[in-house]
């Protein structure tokens, strides 16, 4: 959720002529519906960025950015719900919040908002990665092994990094490591108190053009190569190989824009990685995850008018393709 491009979204959403609650369940275009399976809201509650992970006890907990109208400016924290089966989901409330848990957090007022927390397991319990939306990250600890907390961070004095849309991924060596922004990467601590390395970008080989799909002001191979996306970064393994996803604003030849899943993978963590592909379309800012029946899934909140719904959680499933790439729907 770049500061920038949230500036640009915000413009651009202003042009509807209508209010965001009355077309939060557009119908699909057809062009879209040819790009997704059919997919609807989880629940219908705002929420951007959305994250899904299973705990140990078999249930899957959710969060994501939270507080509309205002949550560009000011929310109130962190919401996380749970749910048995992905369909019935109960919320938990505001497990972390400004007024009663912020540090260093606290801004300006006006400007106090949390943007796209994560929520993970592992080590023996729930982890909160987050960003403010002036700028740095961090990252909580539940101290009771709960969902719900009570969370402390594990840096109160200040952030881990700045920068926005912080992640984790825990890897099969029990590793852990921070990723935000647009693919910066590095090892955490064995406490998981700091950065234990000097951060790197993820960057891919070049961009596999997509007919229909041009990258953002139009740019193309190598021009917009550096990077897997501009923002969003989330990083994961299927079948031992690494996948890294990122948001990015596409446009087609309509024009039309759309926010966008891109991604690219490799065989090791620091790379190389292949070329950038778009993986779900109007997907842009998701998280993937896998199922108690290991079936994997992305979540999908929905920013641009061509997606089937605007800022709601959803998820659909995916598969890796005879080539390697992410994409939408089942294994064929």
């Amino acid at each position: 959720m770049k500061i920038t491009m949230k500036k640009h979204l915000i413009a651009m959403i202003g042009l509807l002529s209508v209010s965001m609650a009355q077309v939060w369940y557009a119908a699909l275009t057809t062009a879209s519906a040819a790009e997704l399976p059919d997919i609807k809201p989880l629940f219908d509650y705002p929420v951007r960025d959305t994250c899904i992970c299973l705990g140990p006890d078999k249930t899957y907990y959710l969060t994501g950015t939270t507080g509309h109208p205002t949550w560009w400016e000011t929310n109130e924290g962190i919401r996380v719900w749970k749910s048995k089966d992905l369909k019935t989901w109960e919320p938990l409330g505001l497990v972390w919040s400004f007024e009663k848990n912020a540090t260093w957090q606290k801004g300006n007022g006006k400007q106090r908002a949390i943007w796209a927390p994560e929520i993970h397991y592992f080590k023996n319990t729930f982890w909160l990665a987050y960003s403010v939306n002036y700028g740095g990250t961090g990252l909580l600890r539940s101290k009771t092994g709960k969902a719900e907390g009570p969370y402390e961070d594990v840096k109160p004095d200040g952030p881990l990094t700045d920068g926005i849309d912080a992640s984790l991924f825990a890897d099969d060596d029990g590793k852990v490591y921070f990723v935000w922004q647009n693919g910066t990467i590095a090892r955490l601590k064995d406490d998981m108190s700091g950065l234990a390395e000097k951060p790197r970008t993820l960057t891919p080989a070049g961009i596999d053009a997509k007919p229909g799909r041009n990258t953002r002001g139009g740019l193309l191979e190598p021009v917009n190569a550096g990077q897997v996306g501009y923002e969003g970064a989330f990083l994961t393994k299927i079948n031992g190989r690494y996948h890294l996803i990122c948001a990015t604003l596409n446009t087609d030849d309509k024009p039309q824009t759309h926010y966008d899943c891109m991604s690219a993978s490799a065989d090791s963590i620091y790379g190389p990685y292949g070329n950038t592909y778009l993986a779900i379309p109007h997907g842009g800012h998701n998280t993937l995850f896998k199922d108690a029946q290991g079936n994997w899934w992305s979540t999908f909140f929905g920013n641009d008018p061509q997606a089937p719904f605007r800022e709601r959680p959803a998820i659909l499933p995916i598969h890796v393709d005879a080539n390697g790439k992410i994409q939408p729907g089942n294994t064929p």
